[in-house]
């Protein structure tokens, strides 16, 4: 952008997501495209509402409930034509759950379905189960984030493209009544 000011990095690395007030700010799909489009550089009200064809008051509003929710801070302003601009930035460059929980964990991921479903182009999405050691799958979670973080090609010319990993390991069924518990590698 011609008219963007030098800026600095964000000032965190890595933010652990685990205030409800978090959840509930990247629970509305507006939002998390918001954090995606600042992921790059700070940028204006005005510059946002452009880049994601919204209104400037919606932008506005969604970027007051982020910066609340500690996910945005206002990097820089600036006086332009008897005004302030106010420059937004996200909080850290990544943003990992903590300790996710079934609502903030349903609220993402509803917004996720909608953000799939405004995808203009094919969506890759699978669902698989593995039996992994405590070992592999630690080593699995390593190479999914280093893959993500190395993949990024910095060319502003080409489209954004939403990136959700999860690795978890699946709960076992409760035991009936009376039985025996199952013996881990059984």
């Amino acid at each position: 952008m011609r008219d963007q000011p030098p800026y600095l990095p964000p000032p965190e690395d890595v933010l652990e997501i685990g205030a409800p007030e978090q959840f509930a700010a990247l629970a509305h799909p507006l939002r998390q495209r918001l954090l995606f489009a600042l992921g790059h550089r700070p940028a204006t009200v005005r510059q946002l509402a452009g880049q994601l064809a919204a209104k400037k008051g919606n932008v506005a509003h969604h970027l007051k409930v982020l910066r609340e929710a500690g996910l945005v801070h206002i990097a820089e302003t600036r006086q332009v034509r008897g005004g302030t601009e106010q420059y937004y930035q996200r909080t850290a460059r990544h943003m990992v759950v903590a300790e996710p929980q079934a609502a903030g964990t349903a609220a993402m991921l509803a917004a996720f379905a909608q953000e799939l479903d405004l995808s203009p182009a094919e969506t890759h999405l699978t669902l698989r189960h593995l039996r992994l050691s405590p070992t592999k799958a630690r080593e699995l979670g390593e190479a999914l984030a280093k893959l993500v973080d190395e993949t990024e090609e910095n060319a502003e010319d080409q489209p954004l493209h939403g990136v959700l990993v999860a690795l978890y390991q699946q709960a076992l069924p409760p035991s009936p009544p009376g039985s025996a518990p199952e013996r881990p590698g059984r």
